[in-house]
């Protein structure tokens, strides 16, 4: 993925100006420097960064001026998000065995040139500025959250490590 479709999808200014805004850490004063997965629409952490969507669907019922500060997401990025058909498989998912099979149909789907691109590059831009992304879903242990979390700690990405939020 090249740089000016990045530009096109996220905006220079925006991304920068967030990727610049990092945590500091106390022991250190080294930057802290990280991917968060976080819950949309709950409070944002301190030095959190960029918040993207990585959903379906815009959320219902708000409008879209008001994404961000809501809490929702800065910018939408629905590439990572399951496909309407694994979305499904997920949702019906009763046992380990349903669940596996959505695990393996949603790797696939990540597996395309363009999807690994978009995940190299999260990796990638996570050794640089804070950001987040996230999902609706309330568990995240149910939720393709934890899986774009192993495939990017799979990229070599710099992860928050998991908190019970």
């Amino acid at each position: 993925m090249g740089f000016r479709k990045v530009e096109k999808l996220v905006g220079t200014s925006r991304i920068l100006d967030r990727c610049r805004t990092r945590a500091v850490s106390r022991r250190k004063r080294e930057p802290v420097v990280a991917i968060r997965i976080v819950r949309l629409g709950s409070q944002r952490a301190e030095g959190e960064g960029l918040r993207i969507g990585t959903v379906r669907r815009p959320p219902r019922a708000v409008p879209k001026a008001a994404f961000a500060s809501q809490n929702w997401y800065d910018v939408w990025f629905p590439n990572l998000a399951p496909s309407i058909e694994t979305m499904k498989v997920a949702q019906n998912a009763k046992t380990p065995a349903q669940w596996t099979r959505f695990i393996k149909k949603y790797r696939a789907e990540m597996a395309t040139p363009e999807n690994s691109h978009a995940i190299e590059l999260l990796a990638s831009l996570s050794r640089q500025c804070n950001f987040s992304v996230g999902c609706y879903c309330e568990n995240e242990a149910h939720c393709h959250r934890s899986i774009l979390r192993q495939l990017l700690a799979d990229k070599g990405a710099k992860l928050e490590p998991y908190a019970i939020r």
